[in-house]
């Protein structure tokens, strides 16, 4: 699994292709969220796992980076090959790339 930075999750994401995937609770995703993710709560992606397809690009986030670090231990155990997270999450995407994602 890759742990990228802010900008290399970027870079990541706007790749054609990539599946941005948010772990976070529907109440997290209420306050603040990237357009065009795939929404499984970590506590869901293990029942869940079957929506993925193993053989894409997989750029996962959550809040501040720990979920979506399990999240991508998850997909790899179970097959996934080409998975990434962002290091400090969706807070850290807001102070760095975009300001008008809010902050929680």
């Amino acid at each position: 699994m890759q742990n990228l930075a802010p900008d290399a999750f970027k870079a990541l994401i706007n790749r054609p292709g990539t599946v941005l995937l948010d772990v976070r609770t529907p109440e997290e995703i209420d306050l603040a969220a990237l357009p065009g993710a795939v929404h499984i709560p970590l506590g869901e992606l293990g029942q869940r796992i079957g929506e993925l397809n193993p053989s894409a690009a997989i750029a996962v986030l959550c809040h501040h980076g720990v979920r979506s670090e399990m999240a991508g231990r998850l997909l790899e155990r179970n097959g996934f090959t080409d998975v990434a997270h962002l290091i400090g999450g969706i807070d850290a995407w807001s102070q760095r790339v975009d300001p008008t994602v809010p902050r929680y």
